[in-house]
């Protein structure tokens, strides 16, 4: 029998599950609504479903390399405890090998891992282990040498924070060195010109806020701010930073006397941006008896 857009819609609202997963159960159950429930139930997606409500700020940034390609992929949980999780680390490990054959984040939810696309094996493991679980971003970089680098690592190639480099020239030392200090530094970019427009307005809007409130000359005021630009610039950007290895040199002066160009970088870093909804032990523990 057909399956209607309404039918769909009423079974997503009862479930949970999503609008490719309603309508096959529709369709697997010739449109009974109690039947294709408990087939999504039977399925994990029903009881999947019910947890993508969560807020999923932990998890995992996971590195990979092949050739001249490196990838870094988040895959998030709700608790620190998953990500520790063995069968969690093997799923992440495979997610990012499967990001090295694609572009973007929603290809690789598509994409094949094992037999199931991604995002079907990330709905399976939400059954199996109980938390919600997001695939949230990836990324990737291309050039002569890649070379990576974990912070916190809760396995290989997996941890806290992911950083990925990409050099033009062979010294896969340095591009560690670099990975390194880009996990420590956090730049906003790889220089001035890759900045943001948006962020270097907002910043020199600041500066000449801070300027005129020292009611000097506006000639004077334009050197100010011209000044303090240029350290922005400097503190922001990773060609401009002073580098942690030799904080005597800047990290563009670095690699040029290690005779190689850094041609982009990755940086993912588990839950950044995410708001988190805090609550007390205590509230926890009378959600759950309530529930």
């Amino acid at each position: 029998m057909a399956i209607t857009a309404a039918q769909v819609k009423e079974l997503r609202e009862l479930s949970g599950a999503g609008m490719m997963d309603a309508k096959k159960a529709l369709v697997e159950n010739d449109g009974d609504m109690e039947a294709a429930i408990d087939w999504l139930r039977t399925k994990g997606l029903a009881k999947a479903a019910k947890k993508s409500g969560r807020t999923a700020a932990e998890g995992l940034v996971a590195v990979a390399v092949d050739g001249g390609t490196g990838v870094a992929v988040e895959v998030n949980s709700e608790t620190d405890f998953v990500a520790k999780n063995g069968e969690f680390q093997t799923m992440v490990k495979g997610i990012a090998e499967a990001a090295l054959k694609v572009d973007d984040v929603d290809a690789l939810a598509a994409a094949d891992l094992g037999g199931k696309s991604v995002a079907d094996t990330l709905t399976d493991k939400i059954a199996t282990i109980g938390e919600n679980m997001t695939l949230r971003r990836m990324a990737k970089v291309q050039g002569d040498t890649i070379a990576t680098y974990i912070h916190n690592a809760a396995g290989t190639d997996m941890g806290k924070i992911g950083v990925v480099v990409a050099l033009k020239g062979t010294d896969e030392a340095f591009g560690k060195q670099v990975a390194m200090h880009i996990a420590a530094a956090n730049p906003a970019s790889l220089s001035e010109a890759d900045l943001d427009p948006a962020v270097v307005e907002k910043e020199k809007q600041v500066q000449i806020d801070i300027a005129r409130e020292s009611g000097k000359p506006e000639a004077v005021i334009e050197k100010m701010i011209e000044g303090r630009m240029k350290k922005f610039m400097a503190e922001v950007t990773l060609l401009g930073q002073q580098f942690v290895v030799n904080p005597d040199l800047t990290v563009a002066k670095a690699a040029e006397e290690a005779g190689v160009e850094i041609t982009g970088f990755i940086r993912l870093e588990v839950g950044e941006g995410i708001e988190k909804v805090e609550e007390d032990f205590a509230a926890e523990v009378a959600k759950a008896a309530q529930g």
